[in-house]
């Protein structure tokens, strides 16, 4: 699986971090989601698990990868939900739990980003999951925001 890390750059089993997240925190919600942005001659994708606790904040790890740049927004977007897909099945497949997918898309039509939302909603709500997109919280993404730039 993934290489994930805490936010000081630890590595991370996501799966036992999890489940003790879980196991100390049973209300905690798990949210999913990945951005991407383009910087000089590479694609940076920041995958983040995010640990909602409620009204008392959130915890987060994050996977951080670079790629070839992908110039075309289409495929750079796209890939963005395939990873946040990739890592919400390999975590439901280890524990049976609830996930939100955040994906970094706007409902407002006039975003480019708008174009996927049908399609990538769709794909994840098919497999279960509960997809959240702009304007509605991003709570995931805006932490893999962070760390893509």
């Amino acid at each position: 699986m993934l290489l994930f890390k805490d936010i000081h750059g630890n590595r991370i089993d996501a799966l036992e971090h999890t489940l003790k997240i879980l196991r100390d925190n049973p209300y905690v919600e798990l949210h999913i989601g990945t951005d991407s942005q383009n910087v000089g001659k590479k694609t940076i994708y920041c995958t983040v698990i995010a640990y909602r606790f409620g009204s008392r904040g959130v915890h987060y790890v994050l996977n951080k990868s670079s790629h070839p740049i992908i110039r075309d927004m289409w495929s750079r977007l796209w890939k963005e939900a395939e990873l946040s897909i990739e890592v919400a099945e390999w975590l439901s497949e280890q524990i049976p739990l609830k996930i939100e997918i955040d994906m970094d898309y706007n409902g407002d039509e006039s975003f480019q980003s708008h174009k996927l939302v049908s399609a990538t909603k769709g794909w994840a709500n098919s497999l279960g999951y509960k997809v959240n997109i702009k304007p509605n919280r991003q709570i995931a993404t805006r932490a893999a925001d962070h760390h893509c730039k």
